[in-house]
């Protein structure tokens, strides 16, 4: 699996890599989401996607990366700005999704991933980022935490 590791080329994401950022969102959804979030459309990815990712990649506000293993996404990072506001007048870069194929992990990806995503959100002027993990997602609370995110906030929620 190292020479898999080696030749694994993060960059971004271009209108060809649509379905290939589609793939792995589903997969996303189904690992993460799907396990964690009955109110989640685990479909979302498939029924939305194309259109989302397509519109992503000329948005200059929004950052799609992909993992290239020889032509085939095997990972993606989606960031986003958002503008500094009255209430938060901070501007900030949100890490809305990452996913990594289980094969592929271990080997780094999801740190230069993020690597790119911070040196992105820096160049944009953010001054912070911020990203969403499932509290029961104990393994993506620790990879951010290495990544130097750290615990701010938490969302408690109860069915109806």
């Amino acid at each position: 699996m190292s020479d898999q590791r080696q030749a694994v080329v993060v960059r971004r994401a271009e209108h060809a890599d649509v379905s290939g950022l589609v793939t792995c969102s589903s997969a996303l959804f189904a690992e993460d989401a799907g396990t964690r979030d009955p109110s989640i459309n685990v479909n979302w990815p498939r029924e939305h996607g194309p259109q989302r990712f397509a519109a992503g990649i000329d948005d200059p506000s929004r950052l799609l990366l992909v993992a290239d293993c020889d032509g085939e996404v095997v990972g993606h990072l989606v960031g986003a700005l958002g503008d500094a506001s009255a209430m938060k007048p901070v501007k900030a870069a949100t890490l809305v999704s990452m996913y990594v194929q289980p094969a592929f992990r271990r080997g780094q990806i999801g740190g230069r991933l993020v690597a790119e995503f911070l040196g992105w959100a820096k160049e944009a002027g953010a001054e912070a980022t911020e990203v969403t993990a499932y509290s029961s997602n104990a393994e993506a609370i620790r990879f951010y935490e290495r990544n130097g995110f750290a615990p701010q906030s938490v969302t408690l929620q109860t069915s109806l």
